[in-house]
Order: structure tokens, then C-alpha cells, then sequence
């Protein structure tokens, strides 16, 4: 087999095998176990990462909704919490 061939076949079993839940420090040895190269097996492992990351969304922070209350003259009012509320 050529080596791009190899890794093809490479990626696609770390793939997936990481959507069964395995890690990928559990099938990097694996693959080693199997006389794979080191190299072949990093770049495979390179090119998952970069394929997972274009797929994974784009996440957007939430805003972080704040109440306050007003007095007639648009001054913001505190309240004080009763004492018994210290003590839990």
C-alpha cells in the first residue's frame, strides 16, 4: 500500500473509533502495536483533529441576562437580606 492509501485507511479508523468512545492515546498504541510508523500514525492523528475541528459548530456565548431595579429617578436600588438569611 502507499502511504497516502495508509493514512486514509488510518483516519478513517480513528474516526471511528472515536465516535465508539475510545481515546486517542488507547488507539495511537494500538496502531503502533499493529507496526505502523510513528510519523504515519501523528499525521493521521494531525489530519483527524483538522477534519473534526471544520465539522464541530460554532459556538456562541449566551449573553448574561441582569435584573435591576429603578427608582422614580432611573437610580438603581439595593436591598439589604434580612439577617436570618446569613446564618444559611
Amino acid at each position: 500500500m502507499r502511504e497516502s492509501e495508509q493514512r486514509k485507511k488510518i483516519v478513517e479508523y480513528l474516526k471511528r473509533n472515536l465516535k465508539k468512545g475510545y481515546t486517542l492515546d488507547s488507539l495511537r498504541w494500538a496502531l503502533i502495536n499493529q507496526d505502523y510508523s510513528k510519523v504515519l500514525i501523528e499525521n493521521a492523528i494531525d489530519k483527524v483533529h483538522q477534519e473534526l475541528a471544520e465539522k464541530a459548530p460554532i459556538l456562541k456565548e449566551k449573553p448574561k441576562i441582569t435584573y435591576q431595579i429603578m427608582d422614580e429617578e432611573d437610580n438603581p436600588v439595593n436591598f439589604k437580606k434580612p439577617w436570618w438569611k446569613f446564618f444559611s
